[in-house]
């Protein structure tokens, strides 16, 4: 039978790999033109020179119909993978046949070939078998005949015999190796992509200890060292002596730029580490993070989760991560930037099914700003976050009209 999964041209198909590379299919090609080529030669010698007592005319014609079809219709099959011509020419070849058999059954040797040539070009073990029968049929007419004359009793009949149960046994056995090749091609490919799932989680799952270890070492060493500074620049104030009005005023620019950059520091820690997720939910999470930034800010803070609906949000760890981490990030963003009076942090669940989405927006009063000329690393590195969950972010912000900052990602 034709190899159904080889593809000539070196492409694999869906359902496995080729059982023969690209160079060994050229390879096995080649051979059959070869062996076609020889056969002919002989065939066509043995009409000529040998004593025969069909007509030479007619056999020689035959073998030409035979060695335009294949030129024409078998060859571009085993390349092309035509099935139209592959079947025009297995009719040309069981016609072909017939005729041998009825002018000149010492012909036959030619099965070999032509029951070469139906494995190779039938599309599927029923086709291959059916083709065989009707090859051995008309392979029988004229040794049948013969038989019945009782010229040669066993002799023709006996051998199509043999040659029809060796095709069919070899069919079989090389359908059910194809077969199995191709279930071993597909069990690869299955272990090359769970291979590569797992290597993607141990790679993540690197990151994410790595980004945890960053996050206490920014707390052990920045974090500190910026307390410190600030601890040490209000007890060095407290401790001048009138008139040290000078002094006094670059005490508080140290601890004002200590005091920012200890800001900066706990957003890297934020941004790193998702222990606020680890024992609470995203409204939890949220809940405290709202309350802290008020309580340090000292603006108008409030969560609003009306939008949510009662089904909360179902979302993985890692889509629960980019939310809250698009929350902090919008509200450092209002900490150093915006000089507001108010901020409102809402979360949202819009759709259903597959279009659902579950949402944070961070909307403040404060000076705003042009999106495009300001984009921000924060925000660029926030964005290539949600696209790795399927999110999007939006920013929607105008100079004097405040900032709102939306963080979207898909929910099941």
């Amino acid at each position: 039978m034709r190899p159904a999964a080889v593809d000539p041209s070196g492409v694999e198909e869906a359902d496995g790999g080729p059982p023969l590379s690209p160079r060994g299919w050229r390879i096995t090609v080649v051979g059959l033109h070869v062996v076609f080529v020889v056969l002919m030669g002989i065939a066509a010698t043995t009409i000529l020179v040998a004593p025969i007592e069909g007509s030479r005319e007619l056999l020689l014609a035959a073998l030409g119909a035979l060695a335009l079809a294949y030129a024409f219709l078998g060859a571009p099959a085993l390349t092309n993978r035509s099935q139209r011509r592959a079947d025009a020419y297995l009719v040309v070849l069981v016609l072909v046949f017939g005729v041998l058999a009825w002018e000149e059954p010492a012909l036959l040797f030619l099965l070999f070939i032509g029951y070469t040539h139906v494995w190779f070009l039938a599309g599927t073990l029923r086709q291959g078998i059916l083709w065989t029968l009707a090859l051995a049929l008309a392979s029988t007419l004229g040794p049948g005949i013969a038989w019945t004359r009782g010229e040669e009793p066993l002799s023709g009949p006996g051998q199509t015999l043999v040659g029809l149960t060796f095709s069919i046994a070899m069919g079989v056995w090389v359908s059910r190796v194809l077969e199995q090749s191709k279930q071993r091609a597909l069990l690869i490919r299955e272990l090359e992509r769970t291979r590569a799932e797992l290597a993607e989680l141990h790679h993540a799952q690197g990151m994410a200890v790595e980004r945890e270890r960053l996050a206490r070492e920014v707390h052990d060493t920045l974090a500190q060292g910026y307390t410190s500074i600030v601890v040490l620049a209000q007890t060095a104030a407290a401790g001048l002596p009138p008139g040290a009005d000078g002094v006094a005023e670059r005490l508080a620019l140290i601890e004002e730029v200590a005091r920012e950059n200890l800001a900066e520091a706990r957003t890297m820690v934020a941004a790193f580490s998702p222990l606020a997720l680890d024992s609470a939910t995203l409204v939890e999470a949220l809940e405290r993070l709202v309350e802290r930034f008020g309580r340090e800010t000292g603006l108008a803070t409030r969560l609003d989760t009306s939008a949510l609906g009662d089904g909360g949000a179902e979302l993985s760890r890692s889509e629960e991560v980019v939310l809250l981490r698009g929350a902090q990030e919008a509200l450092a963003n209002v900490r150093r930037h915006a000089s507001a009076t108010a901020v409102v942090l809402r979360v949202s669940r819009v759709g259903a099914g597959e279009a659902a989405q579950v949402s944070v927006h961070v909307e403040d009063d404060g000076v705003g700003f042009d999106p495009d000329d300001a984009p921000g690393v924060g925000l660029a590195g926030l964005r290539d976050r949600a696209e790795e969950v399927g999110g999007t972010v939006d920013v929607v912000s105008a100079p004097g009209q405040g900032t709102r900052v939306t963080v979207r990602v898909p929910a099941r």
